[in-house]
């Protein structure tokens, strides 16, 4: 019984005695680290080295620091297998990201030279090493460490103190090559980080049960930092031409830094707030009609108009920019009032560039400083109608 499989919460076989239960599974306290590691750095380039079923991926290209995201592995049909699993999801059409993302699995060794994976800010390599020959874990380093030259590099690897606590008495996998203590990894990486200049720090996942605490963790991880003034390997210029990978999969996502895009959320959110001024307006007529005695005040929150809760800093934004007028059966929002919203504000655009987005699409005024619309329509529902 390999031991991947118990770490991987399968018990089949097993006396369930002498199964160790991660919670959450070992795997994913892995990738959590990354994604934990991901949330406090916001690296905008990261690559996963030996990515298998895409998986990791698939859990980092929800953060809205990454721009680009590779994966390369060994195994092509596991790519072309995976690949539709990073395509945008429906909701990621309807809202798109703030910036843009570009997802590429390649087919290809870890220890070949590819420029296309020059200049990023991550690169991790998650259960990866143990897999590789002698011969190939020499060049690793070389690869990694002294081409790509990333800032940050994460590097995990079993424990093979570990080891005894599982019903088991060889590698956990069939694939493994070797499997390290605490001494053994940590000599080969504070070799190589001396080497190629950077720092380390040791940490792992999957701690042991009690009154095993001497073993260690489960998984054991280096995470490595490239030092303040160590060369960041070759120029992407120079190195153009070392196209060695085999591009598998790739896909874009939609972003607000695509024009159409823009122009699509910048065009459904104006006339989206457009109307419920418009209907909030003729409301305010309504009472002004009936004698009130009181003109109902805009309201931050409406539900029937409203959809938005505001802070007091975007309250005060909103109260401070021009208001809504008529100028006879028109109504008129001035863009500089639509820009004070939220759902606008943070748009990347400014007046004149929403002006240009909006002008084959939306009616403006004269002076093109307001969206112009028709005060009532047809289908407006009048209470002195009944």
């Amino acid at each position: 019984m390999q031991c991947d499989s118990v770490v991987d919460d399968n018990f089949e076989e097993v006396c369930p005695e002498k199964v160790i239960k991660f919670k959450p599974p070992l795997y994913k306290q892995r990738y959590q680290f990354v994604r934990d590691l991901v949330g406090r750095h916001e690296p905008k380039k990261v690559a996963d080295l030996g990515c298998g079923d895409t998986e990791l991926l698939r859990l980092l290209k929800i953060y809205p620091c990454i721009q680009l995201l590779v994966g390369v592995d060994i195994d092509e049909e596991k790519l072309q297998s995976n690949g539709h699993h990073l395509s945008p999801f429906l909701g990621e059409f309807v809202k798109p990201r703030d910036l843009d993302l570009t997802v590429t699995l390649y087919h290809g060794s870890v220890v070949e030279r590819d420029s296309r994976l020059l200049g990023f800010d991550l690169i991790t390599c998650i259960e990866l090493i143990e897999h590789l020959d002698s011969d190939h874990l020499a060049r690793f380093p070389e690869v990694v460490f002294g081409y790509l030259s990333p800032a940050m590099i994460v590097i995990s690897t079993p424990n093979s103190e570990f080891n005894p606590l599982f019903p088991i008495v060889t590698l956990r996998d069939a694939d493994h090559k070797f499997e390290w203590n605490r001494m053994e990894f940590q000599t080969w990486a504070l070799q190589v980080a001396n080497r190629y200049n950077y720092s380390v720090e040791f940490t792992g996942v999957g701690k042991p049960p009690a009154g095993a605490e001497h073993v260690g963790f489960c998984t054991q991880i280096g995470v490595f930092w490239r030092n303040s003034g160590g060369a960041p390997g070759p120029c992407v210029s120079q190195q153009h031409d070392q196209h060695v990978y085999k591009a598998v999969y790739t896909v874009s996502y939609p972003s607000l830094q695509q024009e159409r895009v823009l122009k699509f959320e910048l065009v459904s959110e104006v006339l989206l707030q457009v109307e419920r001024l418009r209907l909030w307006h003729l409301r305010t007529l309504r009472e002004q009609k009936r004698g009130a005695g009181t003109v109902p005040k805009e309201p931050s929150v409406a539900p029937s108009l409203m959809l938005d809760l505001f802070t007091e800093a975007e309250k005060a934004r909103i109260e401070n920019s021009p208001k809504p007028f008529c100028e006879g059966s028109r109504f008129f929002v001035p863009l500089q009032r639509l820009l004070a919203y939220p759902r606008l504000h943070r748009l990347p655009v400014d007046e004149e560039r929403m002006r240009s987005l909006l002008a084959d699409s939306v009616c403006l005024s004269s002076d093109g400083s307001a969206v112009k619309v028709d005060l009532r329509n047809t289908w407006d529902w009048e209470p002195d109608d009944y």
